[in-house]
């Protein structure tokens, strides 16, 4: 049975993911304002992915018999000095996204929660994902620095994203 600190903390995290997708929403705004049309486009795709994350917690809280209790939502950063930044200030938030699966992960295990540590098994290896994509975008900007071809070739292939939830 999942305790009610185990329930309070996938709650937790839910309202997180919904969080994230207002993260990278604020994110894209930024990109399109700056007309980073294909850029707002991958965080828009983001953002949807977040929300969808959030939903499978709802759905796993009350699966397991639990109420999933939505909670404000803080604002996000709507700043960013260039599309760098937002790469940068996205893999940070990413490494926050992954400590705290982690430490739901660990609250399970002590608990010897299998269904909850077989749900959050997935989130495990979905931020192994975001983190590598992440820095790899990162790594390509850098790169790319001042050549303005090559950032038009990212932005034109980042264009591209869309999101459509597992199978």
């Amino acid at each position: 049975m999942v305790s009610e600190k185990l329930v309070k903390g996938l709650n937790d995290q839910m309202n997180y993911e919904f969080y994230a997708a207002h993260v990278y929403l604020a994110t894209a705004a930024y990109c399109s304002n700056e007309s980073l049309d294909g850029f707002a486009t991958f965080f828009l795709a983001q953002a949807e992915e977040e929300r969808y994350h959030a939903m499978k917690f709802y759905r796993f809280i009350n699966d397991m018999g639990h109420k999933a209790e939505v909670d404000s939502l803080p604002a996000p950063n709507n700043t960013f000095s260039s599309v760098l930044d937002t790469f940068e200030k996205s893999l940070v938030h990413e490494k926050e996204v992954t400590k705290r699966i982690y430490n739901l992960a660990d609250m399970a295990l002590d608990e010897r929660e299998h269904a909850t540590m077989t749900f959050l098994n997935w989130f495990i290896e979905e931020q192994v994902e975001e983190e590598a994509t992440f820095d790899d975008l990162i790594q390509k900007l850098k790169r790319i620095d001042n050549d303005s071809n090559a950032f038009f070739m990212l932005e034109s292939e980042l264009g591209k994203r869309s999101f459509s939830p597992e199978g």
